[in-house]
């Protein structure tokens, strides 16, 4: 039995480490402007693992660093309302982090935009904070690759606490989520990311992922083939090569979601753990409704199942029924519940 189905989570909490972000949402015909109204949503990758978790009844605590303000103070309301612990948030800096998405886009492209310099989590340094008193009581640490492509300080920052994690013997787990837009400080995502992966005990992505970030190669003709028993394989191998360059990985999970413009969506997933390969079901919808978050959604199911002790192929089909069903949620985190989730799960 893997490592990670032995350990009891249950004694401590989930820290979820990264920069909160309020999301600016115009629509794509310029109506916004008519109507004088933008709508916002608060989010943040690791964030929403974090409003997952605790919606399923997972003591959560979110780690950020806000601007003490009168802002700030509203949102850290909106997250103690939605049962996060945010004793550890850093109150020091300027300013809170926006992006713009244009309505039912993808974070690519035009429709997105950061305004996040100089940011208080982005003017984070090493030394500013006390990662024994932030770690005291958690028992897993999650945190993204969104986080060291901010700048070299927030990387610095976060091999500091995947260190400190380490010595505490907490569980810890990476999405490998790119974000092309953020890495312009000099150094590409290999550069950085190989160097926090040995810390890793789960990582989640997918092999384009893995090859742009850890310089695992995918095969060339992978979207060519379309064929979803090579793109199976394809994880088996990339899963595989992770562990052998980073022994501490004990698990690898790889998503797959293909669709044209929010239609004709097909979504499933593998998690490879044990020298096993477990696949989930298929799913499939004609449309969706947002985009944003289901893959934290989906970080955030594994966390659960892994937390709750499931088995392997329980832990894939949980984490992708939760992700399936993000997709239908407009907002940057779900509002499934558990019960709903496991309505919600194909075999």
């Amino acid at each position: 039995m893997s490592e990670l189905l032995e350990k009891n989570y249950s004694t401590g909490s989930v820290l979820s480490f990264g920069e909160l972000l309020l999301r600016i949402t115009p629509d794509a015909d310029g109506e916004w402007l008519r109507d004088n109204s933008l709508p916002v949503f608060v989010g943040g990758a690791e964030l929403n693992v974090a409003t997952a978790l605790a919606l399923w009844d997972v003591p959560t605590r979110y780690f950020t660093a806000l601007p003490q303000n009168g802002m700030s103070a509203q949102v850290i309301e909106f997250l103690k309302d939605k049962d996060i612990d945010t004793s550890s948030i850093l109150y020091h800096g300027k300013r809170i982090g926006l992006y713009f998405l244009t309505k039912g886009q993808d974070l690519k492209h035009d429709a997105l935009i950061y305004d996040r310099a100089h940011s208080a989590f982005a003017d984070l340094t090493t030394g500013l904070i006390d990662w024994d008193k932030v770690l005291d009581g958690i028992t897993w640490f999650h945190f993204s690759a969104i986080c060291p492509a901010i700048s070299q300080n927030v990387a610095d920052v976060c091999k500091e606490a995947l260190e400190a994690a380490s010595r505490k013997g907490i569980t810890i787990s990476v999405d490998l989520n790119h974000r092309a837009k953020l890495w312009q400080y000099g150094k590409t995502p290999q550069d950085v990311m190989t160097g926090l992966l040995p810390y890793c005990d789960v990582v989640m992505g997918n092999v384009w992922a893995a090859d742009t970030m850890l310089g695992i190669p995918v095969i060339p003709d992978i979207h060519e083939s379309g064929q979803k028993s090579v793109y199976l394989k394809e994880a088996q191998n990339t899963s595989q090569a992770i562990m052998q360059q980073y022994p501490k990985c004990k698990a690898v999970a790889n998503t797959f979601r293909f669709d044209a413009n929010n239609t004709n969506v097909k979504y499933y997933t593998v998690l490879y753990t044990d020298e096993k390969l477990y696949q989930s079901g298929e799913y499939e919808a004609e449309h969706i409704v947002d985009k944003v978050g289901s893959g934290d959604c989906y970080m955030a199911g594994l966390i659960y199942g892994f937390y709750n002790q499931y088995t392997p192929q329980q832990t894939i089909d949980f984490a992708t029924a939760a992700a399936f069903t993000k997709l239908f949620v407009n907002s940057d985190a779900t509002n499934k519940s558990v019960d709903e989730i496991e309505k919600a799960i194909k075999p």
